[in-house]
């Protein structure tokens, strides 16, 4: 969409990657399920050769992903993993990552199990401090990957000041901004060179696709992810673009009501005398509540709460007994999921890293949905006062 940059961000998510078909004008951006295109002549096409190498249904999903997160070039994968394992393949034995302490499970299993053995060095390091990251920095750092708010301690990182360690070195500073959306939070406005996001979450927000997505501003940063994509393969296919193109339509709303439930919620969770400790950036004793005040626009409905007696038996019987929130891994959708990390999402992270973090046994994490919030209270407070003693 041309001249979208002074719209507001619901009006561009509406409207973002999506023009009316040429040949019928349809409103929508059809479903070009093919495998290949007819050509004129040996090398007279137009402009689509092979749907791995391109396809107008997840190009255009990639050109609203650029534009709602205030870039120029997006791509669209099989996963968020594939996302991520593609930014990892610009790298060579022997360079070093920066990466966040607190990470999505499957990104930390990625770099332990796949690229360290590979000859990539990871050095895992408190985000929250830009201290610790230059004190981490050396000739080979090549890339910092960060998530803020972070999966699941809701940990949030000065973007703008990681960015300020990472452009005078050409080091690459990529941000998982999955748990925000580009709603919340724009990462390259504050000097991220790529932002990853599990399009599988609030993008897609109906639970039911799997996808990931790169963003960047920066055409030469692009070039080598877009050439990785093709050469790999792990596209994104035209029926699961088509369905996030149709979800990106109501982001923007499905994202206040998401805020909006999950402070509800979070502050009754505070108040609730079984309840220990809440994560939720929002509480103004929250460690990063000023960082994310002035980097966020809302603070989201992700929430993680630990049980009163921190006790993994009670948190286990807790997770299984509510009756809305669904028993599940992932997050981002229209309906409630809860979920224990440490046996769940997170069981993949050494148990001594999990307990340095704080990932404990009674550590829950919930994905607040767009349900009626009083429904949603009324349902954890059952479950609670069953199950937390």
């Amino acid at each position: 969409m041309n001249d979208s940059k002074n719209l507001g961000k619901g009006t561009r998510t509406v409207h973002a990657g999506v023009e009316p078909d040429a040949s019928t004008g349809a409103i929508m951006t059809p479903i070009f399920q093919t495998s290949t295109y007819v050509q004129e002549a040996v090398g007279v096409h137009k402009g689509w050769e092979y749907s791995r190498c391109h396809n107008p249904t997840r190009a255009a999903l990639e050109a609203a992903f650029a534009e709602i997160e205030s870039g120029t070039h997006g791509l669209a994968f099989a996963s968020g993993l594939a996302a991520i394992d593609t930014v990892l393949k610009t790298l060579k034995p022997g360079d070093e990552v920066i990466a966040g302490q607190d990470l999505y499970g499957g990104t930390a299993r990625l770099f332990r199990t796949n690229y360290a053995p590979m000859g990539i060095v990871f050095h895992f390091v408190d985000t929250q401090e830009p201290a610790l990251v230059e004190a981490a920095i050396n000739d080979k750092t090549r890339l910092i990957w960060l998530e803020s708010p972070t999966n699941p301690l809701m940990q949030i990182t000065d973007i703008a000041a990681i960015a300020a360690l990472t452009k005078p070195r050409g080091i690459l500073l990529a941000v998982d901004n999955t748990f925000a959306s580009p709603m919340l939070q724009r990462p390259l406005e504050h000097g991220a060179d790529i932002v990853m996001h599990s399009v599988t979450k609030y993008l897609g927000g109906h639970s039911d696709v799997v996808m990931g997505a790169l963003i960047t501003a920066d055409a030469a940063i692009d070039e080598p992810l877009r050439t990785i994509q093709n050469n790999c393969g792990a596209i994104a296919q035209p029926f699961d673009s088509f369905l996030v193109l149709r979800g990106l339509k109501t982001l923007h709303l499905r994202i206040e009501r998401h805020c909006a439930n999950g402070r509800k919620i979070a502050h009754w969770l505070k108040a609730n005398p079984r309840v220990a400790k809440v994560y939720w950036p929002g509480f103004e004793d929250h460690p990063g509540h000023d960082v994310a005040k002035r980097q966020m626009d809302d603070f989201g409905g992700m929430i993680a709460f630990v049980i009163k007696g921190d006790n993994l038996e009670q948190a286990k019987k807790l997770v299984a007994t509510t009756r809305l929130f669904a028993l599940a891994e992932s997050l981002g959708g229209v309906e409630s999921l809860i979920e224990h990390p440490a046996a769940m999402t997170h069981a993949s992270v050494p148990a001594e890293i999990r307990a340095e973090l704080g990932i404990s046994d009674g550590f829950v994490r919930l994905s607040v949905g767009v349900e009626d919030a009083e429904d949603l209270i009324a349902d954890l407070d059952q479950a609670i006062n069953a199950t937390v003693h």
